[in-house]
């Protein structure tokens, strides 16, 4: 208090002037139409440009939170489209009540839940990923992970009841059926260990019409993604002198760096499909 009692003293000529430099300046613009008509406009600019100030820093607080409802909404689209669902055979009249999920009969295949990432290794030779979604959430393991541009992530391999962990694409025992977009063939996708948004493509015959720039897609054949996610881009195609395939290089689709939000892929009809490949090999091995 003492301080500011010696500030005011020592400046209080320059308070003064200012104090009726203030009051002089107000007096002009209150009692004189062009100058209150000036004093507005610079006061509408001022307060414009501070709210346009504050509306930026707000907008940047509340991108978190648009950002989930996005992830939400974006799941709800997701979940509508064609592809999701089969048609059913109409011979028969059976009908599973609880995934039936559309009124011209079609039976819902594919579910995509959504989840955030929790953590996420790149630099080891075998990297997982961590996800806020577990069994209390209908999250089951060996769902497919994509991220929010549909490409493929890794598959579920372990679930807790509020967590699950993924198996990365980056990992030295990922393989993943994958299928030329232009010539149709098939083979799999795997991880050299290098570099974290770098894939290898293998089985792919010298026959194959490949070249740089072609797209990889998965290929549907297994039940844990179903066809025509992105996979990857050919950036090298090499001849393996060694034998019969190529030695091709992908641009992973998905960007390990930056995996904040992504989805699970739930295959409705994976457990009958399991079954059923459970007997027949029941039935050879006996």
């Amino acid at each position: 208090m003492h301080n500011l009692f010696l500030f005011i003293r020592r400046y209080f000529n320059f308070i003064v002037l200012l104090l009726l430099q203030g009051f002089s300046i107000y007096l002009l613009a209150h009692y004189n139409s062009y100058h209150n008509a000036l004093a507005s406009n610079f006061m509408n600019e001022i307060t414009g440009k501070v709210n346009t100030q504050f509306n930026k820093v707000d907008y940047f607080f509340q991108l978190r939170k648009t950002n989930e409802a996005l992830v939400q909404y974006n799941a709800q689209l997701r979940n509508r489209l064609n592809e999701n669902f089969e048609k059913q055979d109409t011979s028969t009249k059976m009908v599973m009540e609880n995934i039936l999920n559309d009124t011209t009969g079609r039976q819902r295949k594919w579910l995509y839940l959504p989840t955030k990432v929790v953590s996420n290794s790149i630099s080891a030779q075998n990297n997982f990923i961590v996800l806020q979604r577990g069994s209390a959430q209908q999250l089951k393991k060996d769902a497919g992970v994509v991220d929010l541009n549909n490409g493929v992530v890794g598959i579920v391999t372990d679930v807790s009841e509020n967590f699950a962990v993924v198996m990365s694409l980056l990992h030295k025992d990922s393989k993943i059926s994958v299928k030329l977009k232009k010539g149709g063939e098939v083979g799999q996708v795997i991880w050299d260990g290098k570099d974290p948004n770098r894939l290898s493509l293998i089985d792919i015959r010298k026959s194959a019409r490949v070249a740089k720039g072609d797209t990889v897609y998965s290929s549907g054949f297994t039940t844990t993604f179903p066809y025509g996610l992105m996979v990857g881009t050919i950036e090298e195609v090499m001849q393996d002198k060694s034998t019969n395939n190529y030695i091709i290089h992908l641009k992973s689709s998905a960007n390990f760096y930056n995996l904040q939000h992504v989805f699970a892929i739930e295959n409705l009809q994976r457990q009958e499909v399991d079954q059923l490949l459970k007997n027949a090999n029941n039935k050879v091995n006996n």
